[in-house]
């Protein structure tokens, strides 16, 4: 599995309760700059809409060999899930006030998949909770490191 591009603010500003993973529908010229790794998740989120789950706002660079018939950067792309899936993330949506979060988007056996993860956002405190603990970790690997000489 090799990552092409991570949300790494996803992990500071939610709670993740399950994930999922979902293929995406792409045109050729699509898939040929995600591989080049011209794609960004970070200001991506998805929503449900007409049965069907799709990923908004997730830029993917124009390729550049392609021809004038490029689809937009921004565009709306459709995520590939089971109905079953789809229909249990809605149930939490309307239920829980969850909310679908992209957090990964990788190659696996080539073909292009996006981690999706089914997420509660944190309140202030649990984000400076979460800051303390990577402060924690941060030091304590670096006292490791200077005790071992490295």
């Amino acid at each position: 599995m090799k990552i092409i591009t991570k949300n790494k603010k996803a992990d500071f500003e939610y709670f993740f309760t399950d994930t999922y993973e979902a293929g995406i529908s792409l045109t050729g010229a699509e898939v040929k700059s995600i591989k080049l790794g011209h794609a960004n998740i970070n200001d991506a989120f998805c929503l449900i809409r007409g049965g069907e789950m799709w990923l908004k706002n997730a830029f993917v660079a124009s390729y550049e060999k392609g021809s004038v018939f490029n689809p937009e950067e921004r565009r709306d792309r459709k995520l590939l899930l089971h109905r079953s899936e789809i229909d249990k993330m809605a149930g939490q949506i309307n239920r829980k006030g969850y909310t679908v979060v992209p957090r990964k988007l990788y190659f696996k056996e080539n073909k292009i998949k996006l981690e999706i993860g089914l997420a509660e956002g944190k309140k202030l405190h649990d984000k400076r909770q979460t800051i303390k603990e990577k402060d924690i970790k941060r030091d304590a690997e670096r006292e490791i490191r200077r005790a071992t000489g490295k």
